[in-house]
């Protein structure tokens, strides 16, 4: 550990997030972020995909961008052009993609290029917190529509809509997680896309349209993309392979019209995404893509059932939920005199990670009794003792269940 002394406070700006706390490694039961089975990892697959990659065009590292340009290696780029027309049913090209470091730099890309401090979007309630937190750094106002077991409540996004306009306030977009939204699960059908695109046309507001779960629907059958079904090119659609292939490559991608394209591209000034990242992405892709994704599939749900079981048996009644039509996330519901803000420390404490609601929430008291759970990458072993020593914490702190 460093002894230096010089202070580096005075020199901070204000509004910077909390400090972070030192990683002291993983807890007994973790049910927090987004990570994957480790057991279904095509690790065999990748070693192999990254062999014949480098041995084939492995030189090209010796150029930024692998002799693609600056929006990322076109075998990649080819390869999503043809995943997107036949899962998404969207038309576009290599040249319409951008591939980004993570879901997570398309998100800071797109904001970067229509956001400004004082501006307005519209977001699900229950949402990512990723782009929660990124709207409260830029101090841009979030205005929060309710979902229930269909996605986002059409009306209500009417009626805010409409209350805006009045006001005179144009929101820069409505950010939507429609195909097994995070943390709900939900799945926006396609009458319900048709009339978002129709209000998005109606006020002149564009739909941002994160797909970064679109791939693990149980029943590998989704919608129509809301890009795909937009006749006005008035949608930026993201997605990522960290929920389908693996979280710490971080490659994501965005598909958008040229005219918001040219100007993200320009905020984009990292040198590329990690080449070799994107070069082993395409190899494995390409020849084995639509066969992994199923096995995930299966071995995601049958995690998830031993996580409702284990509710179900630790919690009875008091955890409330909806199975989710696919991902690797449960959003649950725990009597309102429970604060799983509170709750967070000492299940910590007891070697349970969770995420408390308010964080995943824009009404932090709607999201205060609500907690979301991972159960991607805990075994079926460690869900079941992580749920039992959750109850047990939960029972101490808030005699629920009773």
């Amino acid at each position: 550990m460093s002894s230096a002394s010089f202070d580096f406070a005075p020199l901070l700006p204000a509004g910077l997030p909390p400090p972070a706390a030192r990683w002291s490694g993983r807890v007994k039961h973790d049910f927090t972020g987004g990570n994957n089975d480790a057991d279904r990892l095509p690790l065999e697959g990748l070693i192999a995909a990254a062999d014949a990659v480098l041995r084939r065009e492995g030189r090209t590292l010796s150029t930024y961008g692998l002799n693609s340009g600056p929006q990322g290696y076109r075998a990649l780029r080819e390869f999503l052009v043809a995943k997107l027309r036949s899962d998404a049913g969207i038309a576009c090209t290599a040249d319409d993609i951008l591939i980004t470091s993570g879901s997570l730099q398309a998100l800071d890309l797109v904001n970067g290029t229509l956001l400004a401090r004082g501006d307005t979007v519209v977001i699900e309630e229950d949402c990512y917190q990723g782009s929660i937190n990124r709207l409260t750094r830029l101090g841009v106002t979030p205005v929060g529509i309710p979902l229930d077991r269909d996605g986002m409540r059409i009306e209500v996004l009417s009626t805010a809509l409409d209350d805006l306009k009045r006001k005179g306030i144009r929101p820069k977009y409505i950010y939507t997680i429609p195909t097994v939204q995070n943390p709900t699960g939900t799945i926006l059908p396609v009458e319900r896309r048709q009339e978002m695109l129709r209000l998005s046309a109606a006020h002149g507001v564009p739909i941002f349209e994160d797909d970064c779960y679109a791939d693990l629907i149980w029943s590998g059958e989704r919608p129509p993309a809301l890009y795909a079904m937009s006749k006005r090119g008035g949608v930026i659609h993201i997605g990522s392979f960290s929920k389908s292939i693996a979280p710490a490559l971080r490659v994501g991608y965005i598909v958008a019209p040229w005219d918001v394209m040219s100007r993200t591209l320009a905020l984009k000034t990292d040198g590329g995404s990690g080449a070799l990242e994107q070069m082993v992405l395409a190899e494995y892709c390409a020849r084995h893509f639509s066969t992994h994704v199923p096995a995930l599939r299966r071995g995601l749900r049958a995690k998830l059932e031993t996580l409702m079981e284990s509710l179900k048996e630790h919690f009875g009644a008091a955890a409330q939920f909806d199975d989710p039509k696919g991902g690797i996330f449960l959003w649950v519901k725990l009597p309102d005199g429970v604060d799983t803000m509170k709750l967070y420390e000492p299940a910590l404490a007891a070697g349970v990670a969770i995420n408390p609601g308010p964080q995943w929430s824009v009404n932090k008291d709607h999201g205060r009794s609500r907690l979301r759970l991972c159960f991607a990458s805990p075994s079926h072993e460690e869900i079941q003792g992580g749920v039992a020593a959750l109850a047990e914490v939960c029972r101490r702190e808030f005699g629920v269940p009773a």
